[in-house]
């Protein structure tokens, strides 16, 4: 029987000796789950006796434990859209990303990978607070330049990344779904509620804008030209390799405009005072490792895109807040959210907002 006609185990249970000597080029002789846990997807760290062969603990990633949170990333596609990431492009990229052991997927929604155990690497996980987050933000920068640039307004989004989905938006005149946009405007209405009295006014400012106009906001989020994104890349969703930044966690990867990772990545996950010191010089290092790549873009626009897409940051932080600890550690969505409220605060992206709309103060 080879890897691909072994059964995707659903359950943590199913992680047996012999599923995964289905899998591995090893005999396994034990397997001990040493830690699980669920969230946007389930997972495990395991430890393997092999005989001494390949590693003694790996990374397993599976269908969510909660069945509600499961049929939500079936819907979605997410665990999918990660598996198919690592089979199409993972062994291509010119950045750091864990390595693989197995992928499976089937027809139905289910999927189960098999990583290298970063802990195990030696590597460690960056923090927003660390002394030398700057040069963290650095590299990551430079990682989402060289994931950006191979793949801009690339031809095989016809070809063999045609499954790569458009997370950019969907405005009033594409022809989305009507109920998914107005779904997001009640969503943004909801944070206002729930969080709007507690935080300054740019946040009920911007957070008015969208939840009345989300539609034409996501019309600019649709605006200019596509590449491969990861979609999510905020500090939880990075791993140091020695001083490298590698990246991890690709659920939400998708062909959209590439500032959209590096606001998100900005303005959720560096400190105010950091963020404001180093985002020039961020947007320059970027547009920079791009044209030494041969994509050009200028300063001009990669501003304006990097004020619009702070909004998407934020938007995702208070999405993410809003849902308590379905998704990430309480403590931490809040966190991210104050982050970006201070970030759309600092740009003014409720007044490019309103410009860009067409909306008198």
């Amino acid at each position: 029987m080879s890897a691909w006609d072994v059964p995707i185990p659903v359950e943590i249970a199913e992680l047996t000796p012999e599923w995964f000597g289905g899998v591995l080029p090893w005999a396994v002789r034990r397997v001990e789950v040493l830690e699980a846990h669920s969230g946007t997807t389930g997972r495990a760290r395991v430890a393997l006796d092999c005989g001494g062969e390949g590693p003694s603990t790996l990374f397993v990633k599976l269908a969510p434990f909660d069945e509600r949170q499961r049929a939500f990333v079936r819907a979605a596609g997410l665990g999918i859209a990660e598996a198919r990431f690592y089979e199409t492009v993972g062994e291509e990229l010119e950045l750091r990303v864990p390595r693989v052991w197995h992928i499976g997927t089937d027809g139905e929604g289910r999927y189960v990978m098999v990583l290298e155990d970063l802990v195990a690497s030696g590597c460690t996980f960056p923090r927003p607070r660390d002394p030398d987050v700057a040069d963290h933000a650095r590299s990551t920068i430079d990682g989402l330049a060289a994931l950006h640039a191979p793949y801009w307004e690339s031809d095989r989004f016809g070809r063999d990344l045609a499954w790569v989905p458009e997370r950019a938006g969907f405005g009033s005149d594409s022809g989305k779904d009507a109920a998914a946009i107005d779904g997001a405007g009640r969503f943004a209405r909801r944070a206002l509620d729930v969080f709007g009295d507690d935080m300054p006014p740019a946040f009920a400012a911007v957070g008015s804008l969208y939840a009345d106009h989300t539609a034409g906001v996501l019309d600019l989020w649709d605006e200019g030209e596509r590449t491969l994104i990861h979609g999510d890349p905020h500090m939880g969703n990075l791993f140091l390799d020695g001083s490298v930044v590698g990246f991890l966690d690709w659920a939400m990867t998708s062909r959209s405009p590439g500032m959209r990772d590096v606001a998100y990545f900005c303005c959720n996950s560096l400190p105010r005072e950091v963020r404001r010191e180093a985002e020039g010089e961020l947007l320059d290092r970027y547009l920079a490792s791009l044209a030494a790549r041969g994509v050009t873009m200028s300063r001009a626009l990669a501003e304006e895109q990097y004020r619009l897409f702070s909004v998407f940051s934020w938007v995702s932080s208070v999405s993410t807040a809003a849902v308590g600890n379905r998704w990430q550690p309480a403590p931490r969505a809040l966190a991210a959210m104050e982050r970006t409220t201070q970030a759309i605060d600092d740009l003014d992206a409720a007044g490019l907002l309103a410009e860009r709309l067409g909306v008198v103060p």
